[in-house]
Parts: structure tokens; C-alpha cells; sequence
């Protein structure tokens, strides 16, 4: 099975803004609540904390958020002024306090992600993590983002560390971290890694009430194949079914037993998925029409290369058309068998084409046909079996009692090497001499009744 990049870099760079967005809103919303709430007398400036927003920063602040997300609808954002307004601010950035640097910073990565500018976005949140003292959930958001981001700009071990990092930080877990971990790990073909990480996440997604994409288990599924693990494989794949019930999940099944070496259940998922109409490629139909004509069964594999080419997914090609003479061949439809078989001579035109067309005359007893086809593939030449096609010319020759073309054809069977050319040769002639004998009592009654 070919491996294939879990992409998911727009969503993650989604993700990303959204959640810088709101951390820079964030700082922004609680300082204006505060002021908000205060209808005395306006206090004294407070002693200067880390904590908070001073006034000034504050309805920079306040600007900057309106020029980067207008209250108005229809209104599109400022961003060219935003970043006159953050650049002025960062001018002063050494007089601010800790908690202002962040918020700062943070409102510059939404810049940065609204502009496409990763390099600058991914160089700011590590900026924020160099703050000294800054708040736990500062940071955990900031590791948050920046492991986002380093996963959409597939720097994936980058990633995984930033991420870990949020880990060992954080008190709770998210299914989120655990996919873009996993999805890390597999990108870096590191499965073993992946395989938790994923199923943790599905087991979270799944407590919490929500619904497993599709893309999930395939990812998962994936991830077992690499590894061999088919077992395992198997069951995501039997769930994937049972959840699903698409085409592809039947395929797959079809496969994971071929790698389990169970023709059987392989066999008879490839004609469940025949039936459920999920077949839509020409490998299929062959892979289905071939496996049946292996285990005896060619009369249904004639079924499913009839039905393929007449849905146009098979094509009528030189070597489909030998395919579906073949199994009409094993399959003892011999009357049936001479139309696709003349369609073969029209297209290949080899000796082979017109060695099963006059094999199948033959079991048909249409002598003359057979033995024109046999002479024609003899002629046509690239011939494996040439004593055997010989030895069945002679069969069809005697049966039109022309013993002399017989005896000719048997002994270059003979020649070649064939066993029982010998002993046909054998019946040739006691067939000649039977022959020879019934027309001579004919001629002895002809002339009798005639003196009489």
C-alpha cells in the first residue's frame, strides 16, 4: 500500500489564529471588564504590576484590536495601520511590563498569521516564551500555537517538542495535541510513537461525545499496514465498515486478508464488494473474475468479466478477451466460448488466438471450423504446445476421414515429442481400414442391387 502525507496545514494554521486571536483578545477583554465595572470616582493609577494593562497600553490596545477585528459588519480590517499602531508600541517595549509584553506580542502574531508571514509569526510566539514570569496559561497558549504552527510548516520534530512541552506544562490533556503529535510522528515514519498518541486521541474525541472522521481510522489503519501489524489492521478495518460501509473499506479488506495469506475470507469479501456494486475499476473485476477461475469456480469469473465489460469498466482488449476464453475453456462452455474466442483472432491474430478457437470447434465437433482455426494457428507460429496442436489437428482430420492429412499431422506430433502420437497414429489407421471397409460393402451392395 502506498504511503500517503496526512495533510492537514490549513487547518492548523485555522487553529492557530484562532486561538492567538483570543489570547490577544484575552488581555484586552479582562482589562476593559475592570474598567468597566468601576462607576465611582476614578482611583489612583495602581502601583505598577506585571499583572495588568496600564492605562496607556490599554487604549493602544484597544485601537490596535478595533483596526484588526471592526465591531462593524462589513467592515474590512486595517491591518496596515494595525502594525504602524503595534510598531509604535513595541518602540516602548523595554518601559513595558511583563503581562503587556505578552499581550504585545500576542496581537503581532495575529498580524502575522493574517498576513502569511509564518517565519515572523513562529519567531514572535517564541519570543513571547522568553518572557520572564510569564503566566501559565500565557505560556501553555503560546506552546500551544507555536507547536501548531511548526506542524503546519511540517517542521515536525519541532513540533513534537514544543508540544511535549505543552504536555509536561499542562494539568489536563487535549485531543487535539494528541492528533497533531500523532500526525508528527507518522510524518516522521515514526508509527510506533504515532499508534497511542492516535487511539488517545479517538478515545478522548469519542468520551467527550464527539464523532471519529473517517480519516482517522484510515490514518490508523495506515499506520498498522506499515508496520505489518495486518491483526490489528483487520479490526480498524472491520470497524471502518461497520461505520461507514463505503467502497474503499471493502477493498481494504480484501487486501489485509491477502496480506494474511486468507484466500478465502479475501475471496469472499471481493464478491461481497461485487455485489454491493462497489467495484468501479477493471483490476478488480480481474482480480475477482481471475481469483474465481483458481479455485474452480470459472462459470461466476465468466460472470464478472462479462458483467465488467458490459458496464465498459473492463475493457474488450487482446488480453482481457484471452482471459475471458480462457475460463470459458475452463469452464467447459464450449458453444458459449466461440464468440469471445473469434474476437481474440480478430485482435491478437496469433497462433494462440486461433489455437483455443480451434480447440473449442473441436469440443463443439464443428470439424471443419477446428480445423482451419488449428491450421491457421500453425501457420500464425509462437507455438509452446505445437505437437499437441498437431496431434488435436489429426483428431479433427479423421473425424472428416481424410487420413492421409491425419497421419501427416500425427507424425509431426510424433516428431515433436508428443507421448500419445504414437498410439493415435495407431487408431489412424484402423480408423482408415474400418472407413476403407465400410465403402468397399458400399460399393459390393451398390453393385449387387444394381445386377439384381
Amino acid at each position: 500500500m502506498l504511503k500517503s502525507k496526512f495533510k492537514y496545514k490549513s487547518l492548523l494554521l485555522a487553529m492557530t489564529f484562532a486561538a492567538s486571536t483570543l489570547v490577544g483578545q484575552a488581555a484586552f477583554m479582562a482589562t476593559a471588564s475592570a474598567q468597566e465595572e468601576d462607576d465611582g470616582p476614578r482611583q489612583p493609577p495602581p502601583t505598577r504590576s506585571s499583572e495588568v494593562l496600564s492605562d496607556r497600553v490599554f487604549r493602544v490596545i484597544s485601537e490596535i484590536n478595533e483596526l484588526m477585528n471592526p465591531p462593524e459588519e462589513g467592515v474590512e480590517p486595517d491591518l496596515v495601520r494595525a502594525k504602524r499602531e503595534l510598531d509604535s508600541l513595541n518602540e516602548r517595549y523595554d518601559s513595558l511590563n511583563n503581562f503587556e509584553k505578552s499581550t504585545l506580542l500576542n496581537f503581532y502574531t495575529n498580524y502575522y498569521l493574517a498576513t502569511d508571514d509564518i517565519d515572523n509569526a513562529l519567531a514572535t510566539f517564541e519570543r513571547i516564551l522568553t518572557i520572564p514570569e510569564l503566566r501559565e496559561e500565557a505560556r501553555l497558549r503560546a506552546l500551544r500555537s507555536l507547536g501548531q504552527l511548526y506542524a503546519s510548516e511540517e517542521r515536525f520534530q519541532e513540533a513534537i517538542d514544543t508540544l511535549n512541552r505543552w504536555r509536561d506544562l499542562s494539568v489536563e490533556e487535549d485531543a487535539n495535541i494528541f492528533l497533531i503529535l500523532a500526525t508528527s510522528y507518522y510524518n516522521l515514519e515514526n508509527y510506533q510513537e504515532a499508534i497511542p498518541l492516535l487511539i488517545s486521541h479517538m478515545d478522548m474525541v469519542i468520551a467527550e461525545g464527539g464523532e471519529l472522521r473517517k480519516n482517522i481510522y484510515g490514518l490508523l489503519n495506515l499506520m498498522y499496514i506499515e508496520l505489518e501489524d495486518y491483526r490489528s489492521a483487520l479490526d480498524v478495518t472491520r470497524t471502518m465498515i461497520a461505520l461507514f460501509d463505503e467502497a474503499p473499506e471493502y477493498r481494504n479488506l480484501a487486501a489485509i486478508y491477502g496480506y494474511l495469506e486468507d484466500d478465502a475470507k479475501r475471496l469472499q469479501t471481493l464478491e461481497l464488494t461485487y455485489v454491493k456494486g462497489y467495484m468501479d475499476s477493471e483490476a478488480q473485476f480481474l482480480n475477482l473474475a481471475q481469483s474465481l477461475a483458481g479455485i474452480d469456480a470459472p462459470y461466476r469469473g465468466i460472470q464478472v468479466m462479462e458483467d465488467g465489460i458490459e458496464q465498459g469498466i473492463v475493457e474488450e482488449n487482446e488480453s482481457n478477451l484471452r482471459r475471458l476464453t480462457q475460463m470459458y475453456i475452463m469452464a467447459s462452455e464450449f458453444s458459449s466460448a466461440v464468440e469471445p474466442a473469434e474476437r481474440l483472432t480478430e485482435l491478437a491474430d496469433d497462433g494462440e488466438s486461433w489455437d483455443y478457437l480451434g480447440y473449442i470447434h473441436l469440443m463443439n465437433r464443428d470439424y471443419e471450423s477446428a480445423v482451419e482455426a488449428m491450421q491457421t494457428a500453425l501457420q500464425r507460429g509462437g507455438l509452446e504446445n505445437q505437437g499437441d496442436v498437431q496431434l488435436s489437428l489429426a483428431r479433427a482430420l479423421v473425424e472428416l476421414d481424410r487420413f492421409d492429412e491425419a497421419e501427416a499431422a500425427a507424425r509431426a506430433a510424433q516428431n515433436l515429442g508428443v507421448d500419445n502420437a504414437q498410439q493415435f497414429l495407431s487408431y489412424i489407421e484402423s480408423s482408415k481400414n474400418r472407413y476403407e471397409t465400410l465403402q468397399q460393402r458400399k460399393q459390393e451392395s451398390i453393385e449387387y442391387y444394381r445386377e439384381a
